[in-house]
């Protein structure tokens, strides 16, 4: 899952993240409520952790200004403040959790999973386009009978494009999907793993899925 953590302790926050990538998610940070929500206005995301007190602009009026846009991307509160009515604000302006720190992380983690198989029906867990099969629970793929091994990139990779089967996908949009969101695009490391995962989904199959579109991206799509 892509991740988003709105919190201004950057202990706090760098644990999060850590913890949320050992368990192979993408995480971006954001360390004030002003540039935590121009990334959840701006980015797709499959969650976003989200602290109250937060400077700048605080986390409840964060909450408004996604809710106010129409996204829908579950929202978890993390913070310090766990009165009833603080739980009830929150919950109100469109919050889908709330937990109160301290916390223990199994909690969390168990949270996050909760909201990524909430925010969406395509978050079944097995995904297929033609004969290409990706079983998100166990992180493996396989092109009919064939098992696929996969780097860690190259399986996040695989699964954004099969999410996304025939949407054009801009190197921009990988990029920020697949990396940290201060990724150099200058670079043509997208291009790298595009034609890493074309060698291993793409090479011993006549039904090419991974389509180049010239001057705009890649979209995969059944020929």
């Amino acid at each position: 899952m892509k991740i988003l953590i709105i919190e201004d302790e950057k202990k706090v926050a760098r644990f999060l993240k850590l913890g949320l990538e050992a368990e192979h998610h993408q995480v971006d940070n954001s360390f004030d409520g002003e540039s935590g929500e121009k990334l959840a206005l701006a980015r797709e995301y499959d969650v976003i952790v989200l602290d109250i007190m937060l400077p700048g602009k605080n986390g409840i009026e964060v909450l408004k200004s996604i809710r106010k846009s129409g996204r829908s991307t579950p929202v978890l509160i993390l913070t310090a403040k766990g009165t009833l009515e603080d739980k009830v604000e929150g919950l109100d302006e469109g919050a889908d959790d709330y937990l109160v720190k301290p916390f223990a992380f199994a909690e969390f983690i168990a949270r996050v999973r909760s909201l990524g198989r909430r925010s969406g029906a395509d978050k079944s867990t097995v995904l297929r386009v033609a004969d290409l099969e990706l079983d998100t629970m166990k992180r493996k793929a396989k092109r009919g009978d064939r098992e696929i091994e996969l780097t860690n990139r190259e399986y996040a990779l695989l699964e954004y494009f099969v999410r996304n089967a025939n949407r054009v996908l801009t190197r921009t949009l990988i990029s920020e999907h697949i990396w940290e969101y201060n990724f150099d695009t200058g670079t043509n490391i997208v291009e790298v793993y595009v034609n890493k995962l074309r060698k291993k989904i793409d090479s011993d199959s006549t039904n090419k899925l991974i389509h180049t579109v010239r001057g705009a991206g890649y979209m995969m799509k059944i020929e």
